[in-house]
């Protein structure tokens, strides 16, 4: 989220330095946070006009959703674009092609960046903050966003803590990239219990280039048995067909990680945590990158303010902490909703059993078996429209 704070400070005429612990020409394995939300798209194209357009148009906006309970399809729904101008309502890319479209609207933007530039000190005062990098320098400022992700160095020194939990069975993601002789359908499939795979939980999503599989492990499941290379080619085929098995571009595995930061900014209020270095979410719902987009945005709102009026300083960044921590709190209990559809205790394994047997008679019921492992779309009461 650094680079689109970065880019949101620069709309707002502030200078912004951006310290990058990596080198410049670091790699990003892995298609990671793939959706991107219209509300991101449209919060880009404001910060740097033409961004959330550009993003859009070189992902993939899928036509149609389907869910299958046993390898029986109990929903599906076409996706239709308006016509009207902007941002299409999604669009599923790699972070790492996100992340370059961020990279050159900031340095178009003015940001100064700092390669290889790891943070290893934080100190704050009532009227500004320091950061002390790996090679000595000290760098600093009026505030700091720390969007330095889940592992943030910035909050380990300030130490804020996280509250929450982690699940223990795993998940294992695999990118596989499209056949040159025949391209993966423009669909996003949810699978309940599919028959491929032991009657695990599957999500297929289609990015541009390829698509990401999601298999859902059980508690008991050792990761040698499906999150190796060799196990994903043993069981992939029964999830995608043949022809699959050489094209596997990355894999990964993931715990369900429900965790909110104590406090969102440091005492002195100069410090302004964002992202991944607030909050962790399980991806299913793509609250994560879209929540991180919501935060970096409110945060460069906070910092201008600041430093249009600093008796307001403290108000201003009070104020951003409160209302996006409960954001948060919101996303990570819609996370807990969803997560008891994708691992249901028995009485709710029942119920997605009776729904799926009604869903061609009742259509609410399968619509219920589409929505529910996303969890709630919308925020906190006091701002019931915004999803992040």
């Amino acid at each position: 989220m650094g680079l689109t704070a970065a880019l949101a400070l620069r709309a707002r005429g502030l200078p912004v330095d951006l310290l990058e612990a990596d080198p410049e020409e670091r790699a990003r394995p892995g298609s990671r946070a793939l959706f991107v939300h219209r509300q991101s798209l449209s919060t880009l194209d404001r910060i740097a006009p033409g961004l959330g357009e550009r993003i859009g148009g070189y992902g993939v906006v899928w036509q149609t959703r389907r869910t299958f309970y046993r390898g029986r399809q109990v929903y599906t729904k076409k996706v239709h674009r308006n016509g009207s101008a902007g941002p299409p309502p999604f669009s599923s890319l790699r972070q790492a092609d996100t992340e370059r479209f961020l990279r050159a609207a900031c340095v178009d933007a003015g940001v100064r960046f700092h390669w290889e530039a790891e943070v290893i000190g934080v100190e704050t005062t009532a009227t500004a903050v320091s950061v002390r990098v790996n090679d000595g320098r000290l760098f600093q400022a009026s505030h700091l966003v720390a969007a330095d992700g889940a592992r943030s160095a910035v909050r380990g020194v300030l130490g804020i803590a996280l509250a929450g939990a982690r699940t223990e069975g795993s998940h294992v993601v695999v990118d596989i990239a499209d056949r040159e002789d025949a391209a993966g359908p423009a669909e996003r499939v949810f699978h309940y219990e599919h028959p491929g795979v032991g009657g695990r939980t599957v999500l297929r999503v289609p990015f541009r280039g390829g698509f990401q599989v999601d298999l859902q492990c059980r508690d008991d499941d050792p990761m040698d048995d499906f999150g190796t290379e060799a196990a994903v080619r043993n069981w992939l085929p029964g999830v995608v067909g043949d022809g699959y098995a050489d094209r596997v571009l990355w894999i990964s595995t993931y715990h369900f990680l429900q965790k909110v930061a104590e406090s969102f900014t440091d005492q002195h209020r100069r410090v302004l945590l964002a992202g991944e270095a607030a909050h962790l979410f399980p991806p299913f719902g793509a609250r994560g990158m879209n929540s991180g987009i919501a935060d970096a945005d409110a945060a460069a709102e906070a910092i201008a303010g600041a430093v249009r009026d600093p008796g307001e300083a403290v108000a201003l960044v009070d104020a951003y902490a409160e209302t996006r921590r409960a954001a948060a709190v919101f996303n990570s209990a819609a996370a807990g909703t969803a997560l008891s559809h994708l691992r249901p205790r028995p009485l709710m394994r029942v119920k997605q059993r009776t729904a799926a047997a009604l869903a061609m008679v009742l259509p609410g019921c399968g619509s219920w078996l589409e929505h529910a492992p996303y969890g709630p779309r919308h925020g906190p009461p006091a701002d019931p429209q915004r999803k992040y």
